[in-house]
């Protein structure tokens, strides 16, 4: 052969191989971005060839598929879909995927490789494939006393409730709410855009997604911080924080809530039980922010809460800022200033000291099931720190008790139970005086064994409720919530 010859078969035999590496590039590599990627018209009508797996609340579907026409051939269907939403997300022709739906869309849509045997044997048998299911952690009764509670209210806020023991969600609820079914078909997306463009936020998960100022239940993380740092030994001797309380390198005085209560130099016990401002602002001065901010990243804060091993759901990050000065650091210590948290981060620190300082990791799923019924992958809980020691834990959960017994946490009282549970009220806005305060509230109960299987975190957001500005309480408005959710889970 001659070496033009040569040369143009050299060159062909590079573009052949390069073409085959191509073709190998898309088939092993894009192919999996593609697959990944909801927005590929291929990816979605695969999404929808088949009827998708369901995901399940106490045994039962919360989700299910119908037929349609087009290129589609089922249509997502949802049960009390405004109510399980912010857990199931959405499954959209259109739209495409959001929360459990997308997290585990493989496996819903049967494409996930674990489930290539029951794939070969549908092809055997003739069946007609489906996806697998998702076996959640949560209790109907209880998503259904938080969402109902919270409705009832015509409030905007979140509820989630959690099992101190192993991190599993029990509720979470988020309102104003959407139901998912309202655009699952491709010729809907206009009821999408209009739920998008709605100022009340309904596609938003305020359980996980929104921060806001925590209040004054933040104080028993203040507590906790105090006690674990050696600041405060002796809860039940009294301070010297003096009732107002004029912040440090400021004319700032700050008062409390409750008229009358006893603040004046109160111990922590007695600041638990009437809320008082001064006995917090004072306690997190002397903490100090270093070891404020080292407590509360113990217990979530500062961090993407997410574990790729239990993958389910992502919250935003709850803050405790870096750079405070002495006035700033103060007025975190009753849950104000530059500190923001999600409903869920109150969840998490309220379950940890529950769980006698021990921090789970939230997640939502318990076990993923195959179309034929068999455990494809079961989730074990996993600990994410222990943010306090067992005796911080147990000196705050007196505390709370007594709240609850004694003080401005009553709303929250079950006959025959041993609750804990602290209130809050959080000002936010340029002018904290213009805007409607938040109104928050946390508790846990505790079984027999001493043991608590639930704890919950309340936040109201009052800003288009028909209620006087005084009537804005965290006890007042969240304790009932908390009340029932926790009831639902005692099955009182």
């Amino acid at each position: 052969m001659n070496r033009p010859l040569r040369h143009i078969a050299v060159f062909c035999g590079v573009l052949v191989l390069a073409l085959l590496v191509r073709a190998t590039w898309v088939q092993f590599v894009q192919a999996d971005e593609l697959a990944n990627d909801s927005n590929n018209r291929r990816v979605k009508i695969e999404a929808f060839s088949y009827p998708r797996g369901n995901i399940i609340v106490d045994g039962q579907p919360v989700t299910g598929s119908t037929t349609t026409s087009g290129d589609f051939k089922y249509k997502r269907t949802y049960k009390d879909g405004a109510m399980y939403a912010p857990i199931t997300g959405f499954a959209s022709q259109g739209i495409g995927v959001s929360f459990l739906e997308a997290n585990y869309n493989k496996l819903l849509s049967g494409k996930d490789d674990r489930l290539a045997l029951n794939r070969a044997k549908d092809i055997l048998t003739g069946e007609k494939p489906r996806g697998g299911d998702i076996l959640t952690t949560i209790n109907g009764k209880a998503q259904k006393a938080a969402y109902k509670a919270l409705t009832d209210l015509k409030a905007k806020g979140a509820v989630v409730a959690l099992d101190p023991r192993n991190g599993n969600v029990l509720a979470m609820a988020s309102t104003p709410s959407y139901d998912p079914s309202a655009f699952a078909a491709m010729g809907d997306a206009s009821k999408f855009a209009e739920l998008d463009k709605d100022k009340s936020k309904p596609l938003s998960n305020r359980a996980l997604r929104e921060t806001y100022p925590p209040g004054s239940t933040f104080k028993i993380l203040t507590a906790a911080a105090a006690l674990e740092h050696g600041v405060i030994s002796d809860i039940n001797a009294k301070t010297d924080a003096p009732a107002p309380y004029q912040l440090p390198l400021s004319t700032m005085k700050v008062g409390n809530d409750v008229k009358g209560a006893p603040c004046a130099n109160a111990s922590l016990k007695t600041g638990m039980q009437w809320s008082c401002n001064n006995v917090f602002l004072d306690t997190a001065l002397k903490v100090g922010k270093d070891k404020m901010r080292e407590t509360a990243e113990k217990f979530g804060f500062n961090s993407e809460i997410y574990d790729k091993d239990l993958g389910d759901l992502k919250a935003s990050k709850s803050l405790y800022p870096e750079k405070l000065d002495k006035p700033q650091t103060a007025m975190t210590g009753m849950g104000q200033g530059s500190l923001t948290s999600t409903p869920m981060q109150m969840a998490m620190v309220t379950a940890a000291l529950a769980n006698d300082g021990k921090l789970m990791m939230p997640h939502v799923v318990d076990e993923l099931r195959g179309p034929d019924l068999s455990t494809i992958q079961k989730f074990e809980p996993k600990q994410m720190s222990q943010a306090v020691s067992a005796d911080t834990a147990k000196k705050v959960q007196e505390m709370m008790e007594y709240t609850v017994n004694e003080g401005t946490a009553s709303k929250a009282k079950i006959d025959g139970v041993t609750v804990g549970g602290k209130t809050g009220t959080a000002q936010h806005g340029v002018d904290v005086n213009d805007e409607r305060p938040y109104a928050w509230f946390v508790s846990y109960a505790k079984q027999a064994d001493g043991t608590s299987p639930i704890a919950v975190a309340v936040f109201v957001d009052p800003k288009d409720m028909d209620i006087d500005r005084d009537e804005i309480a965290g006890g007042k408005l969240g304790g009932p919530i908390a009340k029932a959710v926790m009831e639902a889970v005692l099955k009182k």
